[in-house]
């Protein structure tokens, strides 16, 4: 188990009935990451990631 998969787990356990937006979780991503600028470069990939999840050519 990857450290991650407990926070994971904890936000499925504790929001995982909701419903948001891609929009919504982008202005939590850009929330974090004014919070903590150092993560940057990770949320930026991760997002990225995200929006080409359908691209046959990624």
């Amino acid at each position: 188990m990857y450290f991650t998969d407990r926070g994971l787990e904890e936000l499925v356990r504790r929001r995982g009935d909701e419903e948001v937006t891609l929009a919504w979780l982008a202005d939590q991503c850009q929330v974090f990451v004014d919070t903590f600028p150092e993560f940057e470069t990770p949320i930026e990939r991760f997002a990225t990631w995200l929006a080409r999840l359908d691209d046959p050519e990624d």
